[in-house]
């Protein structure tokens, strides 16, 4: 990836940014690591993010953004609720002004909210994003290919706004993004292994029964991370059946983070616990099925294995289940390569 160089903002002064990523967990924690290269170039601006009410908690966590601001879209949608829509517009509308607004999840949900807040507003163009109406939102855009990495879109989005420089260099020697609040200890000599058995989408979850033939093979303290009910009853399953796995505790979003945190190991589904290994700076290995490796940004200790299926990204497969094709024994080499050079 090269340095950024298509420069937007001429006034070097800038003072107050806000950042609009919305949702999910995963493309969050996607782009919050701009947040730190943001503070770098511009130390006394003053950085807020407009987010979903749910994820406020994680962005609290992140030390280099000075104000979280919440609405609540899906409670709106799914309650169908105008009092409470007039009441979050309003908000929006009482933030003040920004030098910039940066739209970083390109669809036009996110396009409107950010025209809400003011008029300086910046985001992908029209040949950039997934939802090109957006762009007719944006007063000043970015060009990048939607197929580039998508760690690498958020970079290339706000650095070519705020005119300053994000290389691979500065990626692969970012600080943790966000804080840890809580302390894990562990109880034996043995390495720690996360295993993230979730996902948005059942294609999207590896199958329990190779999660047991990875924890065997492995034999060190092997933790289910859950997130719901259904969740709860597969990391009990696999915990039945292999003796080198125990069931993680329920975490809010700032246990999750420490939990993280003080893994060795992270192996999961293309979603958001699993992504926020690589936010730590935790070795990982993501397993994708109907979604590609440019959901991640790859290191040496953060890979992902694909699996046979070909993938269009303009149009996700939901009922694409290759992933369940992802031998155990590809994931138990690369399992031990990274534990091994711990």
């Amino acid at each position: 990836m090269a340095p950024f160089a298509i420069m937007r903002i001429m006034n070097m002064n800038v003072k107050k940014v806000a950042i609009v990523r919305l949702s999910a967990l995963g493309d969050i924690v996607n782009s919050a690591v701009v947040t730190q290269f943001i503070k770098k170039a511009y130390p006394s601006v003053s950085l807020e993010w407009i987010t979903e009410e749910v994820f406020a908690p994680l962005l609290l966590c992140d030390a280099n953004i000075d104000k979280v601001h919440t609405i609540n879209l899906k409670k709106i949608k799914k309650e169908r609720n105008f009092s409470l829509l007039k009441e979050n517009v309003q908000k929006l509308k009482n933030l003040g002004e920004f030098d910039i607004i940066i739209d970083m999840q390109g669809l036009i949900k996110s396009a409107i909210v950010s025209r809400l807040i003011g008029k300086q507003v910046h985001g992908f163009d029209k040949n950039s994003t997934r939802e090109s109406l957006a762009a007719l939102f944006y007063k000043t855009t970015s060009t990048i290919s939607y197929e580039s990495g998508v760690v690498n879109r958020n970079c290339f989005l706000v650095s070519d706004a705020l005119n300053f420089t994000i290389s691979d260099e500065m990626l692969l020697a970012k600080q943790a993004i966000f804080q840890k609040h809580h302390n894990f200890e562990k109880s034996t000599q043995k390495k720690s292994v996360a295993f993230v058995i979730g996902a948005s989408w059942n294609s999207k979850i590896y199958p329990k029964e190779h999660i047991v033939k990875v924890c065997d093979a492995l034999q060190e303290d092997a933790f289910i991370i859950w997130g719901n009910e259904t969740e709860k009853a597969e990391a009990e399953w696999i915990a039945k059946h292999t003796l080198h796995a125990i069931v993680a505790p329920q975490m809010n979003l700032e246990e999750l983070v420490s939990f993280i945190s003080s893994m060795d190991l992270v192996i999961g589904n293309d979603t958001g616990p699993t992504h926020l290994a690589w936010a730590q700076n935790i070795p990982s290995i993501t397993l994708f099925g109907p979604t590609t490796t440019r959901m991640i940004y790859d290191t040496k200790q953060n890979i992902g294995i694909k699996s046979p299926s070909k993938v269009d990204i303009y149009k996700i497969d939901k009922n694409d289940y290759s992933i369940r094709e992802i031998a155990p024994k590809i994931i138990i080499h690369h399992a031990k390569e990274l534990l091994n050079g711990l």
